[in-house]
Order: C-alpha cells, then structure tokens, then sequence
C-alpha cells in the first residue's frame, strides 16, 4: 500500500507509518513538500483548512507527476481558542485514491496566554526556540517533546490524529460518510 503524505518532515512521516501500520500491511509511506496555503502559524479553522489544503495540493502533485497512491494524507498543527482556552492540535485529512475524506486531530496542549500573540505572529517553533535556547521545536520530536519531558512526541500526536481520521476507512459503511 502507497500512502503519500504531503511533508518532509520526518517526525509526521513516521506518525503517519505508526498510525497505517495498525490497521494496513505491507506500507510505504512517501513524503512529499506541498504548500498548505495557510499561514506559518495556521489560528482555529484555518488548521483544518492547511490540511485539507495539503492534501489537495498532494493529489494535484501526484496526477501531474503519474504518482499512483492509495491514500493522500495532510497534516496542520496550529493554535485554537475554539474551546474557549488557547492551546495546540494536530488535524490530520486524509482521502483515499476514490476520493473520500475523512480527518481527526491529535490531543491539544495548552498553551500559556503570555505565548498566545508571539505564537500567532511568527509560529510555534520560533517560540519554542526562544524559551528553550534553540532547541525547541525544530527537531524531529517536536515541541510537544520538551513540555512533556519526552513523554509525547511529534510522532505520537500525527499518529493519534490519523488514527482519529482513520476511523471512517477501517470500519466499512458503518462508520463511512
């Protein structure tokens, strides 16, 4: 099974290979840089929008270029205040090779209100350079690594929101759209 997902960044790739390899045998997982057309830092409604985009973008890429795949996966991660409170999540979309979608997030993380509009105006991994003196988020593991003492990673978040996503593809019609 091809999956492509549309990154190169090795801590979502190898999520996305956690989350399929539970349910699908035999997968590859190709990443692929492709434009989310969001901002740096994606603010409530515009993550899902990232991803969605992502993976319109990824499926465009693929037929220009004769990449035949079976899954088609974006990945956003971006600041929310939809529950009333500040904090971080992963959505995940991902279409199949006839065309249905699903999505799903990974748990959030709060996010302390004195972060909120240095977060907004540049992005998270900037922030999170600055209060752990460059090595915060530009890594592998992400920045969800250092809040929780390697607990959780990047990979664990991409996993759960695909996981979350996958849900309407590994139960039939009882859980398809």
């Amino acid at each position: 099974m091809k999956v492509l997902i549309g990154t190169n960044n090795p801590g979502k790739i190898e999520g996305a290979k956690q989350a399929f390899e539970k349910f699908y045998k035999n997968v590859n997982i190709v990443g692929i840089s492709v434009s989310s057309n969001v901002s740096n830092e994606p603010v409530n409604e515009e993550i899902y929008v990232g991803a969605s985009n992502r993976v319109n973008n990824l499926i465009k890429y693929a037929k220009e270029n004769n990449v035949d795949a079976d899954f088609f996966i974006g990945v956003e991660s971006g600041i929310t205040n939809l529950l009333g409170k500040w904090c971080i999540i992963q959505i995940a979309v991902i279409k199949n090779k006839n065309g249905e979608e699903s999505f799903g997030s990974s748990s959030a993380f709060p996010v302390p209100d004195r972060y909120v509009d240095d977060i907004i105006n540049s992005d998270l991994g900037i922030v999170m350079n600055k209060i752990f003196n460059g090595n915060g988020q530009k890594n592998t593991k992400g920045a969800i690594s250092y809040l929780t003492k390697e607990v959780i990673t990047r990979y664990d978040l991409t996993r759960e929101a695909l996981i979350m996503a996958l849900t309407t593809f590994i139960n039939g019609d009882i859980w398809a759209n």
